[in-house]
């Protein structure tokens, strides 16, 4: 038995969008035991991450992190076509991860104490997100 869904999320723009408790009760409706949850987003300009949801800080960082990596209006970039966080966007998501994967014990998805699962949106602009996710029992 499996089970398909999809979450929209909108954003309001850069930044991230914790989806860890609509994916805790999507997991609770489905009554497995064991399997796993694997998530993907269907976004090149956007990207899925499990990371410390008990201070906002921790977010913060990698946000900042990031934008010192991978400036918006880079002119080494020529993908330019939506705006000068686009290409830039597509090099945030292309080092990020797009898929997760997360197993079920005992009927819930085995996070750490201190992890939670977002949506980290690379685009400045509000947008509509859709992760398609999809259980497994094992």
């Amino acid at each position: 038995m499996g089970s398909v869904g999809r979450l929209k999320i909108p954003t309001a723009g850069r930044g991230f969008y914790e989806v860890t408790d609509e994916l805790l009760a999507w997991v609770d409706l489905a009554r497995l035991e064991t399997g796993l949850c694997t998530l993907f987003v269907q976004h090149t300009s956007a990207s899925l991450i499990i990371q410390e949801n008990a201070d906002p800080a921790a977010v913060r960082d990698l946000e900042n992190w990031i934008a010192r990596l991978v400036k918006d209006g880079d002119p080494l970039f020529t993908h330019t076509a939506e705006g000068s966080d686009d290409m830039p966007a597509h090099v945030r998501s292309a080092l990020t991860a797009t898929s997760l994967s997360i197993p079920i014990l005992n009927g819930r998805l085995a996070l750490g104490t201190w992890q939670g699962i977002f949506l980290w949106e690379h685009r400045r602009t509000p947008r509509q997100r859709s992760i398609v996710l999809h259980l497994a029992e094992s």
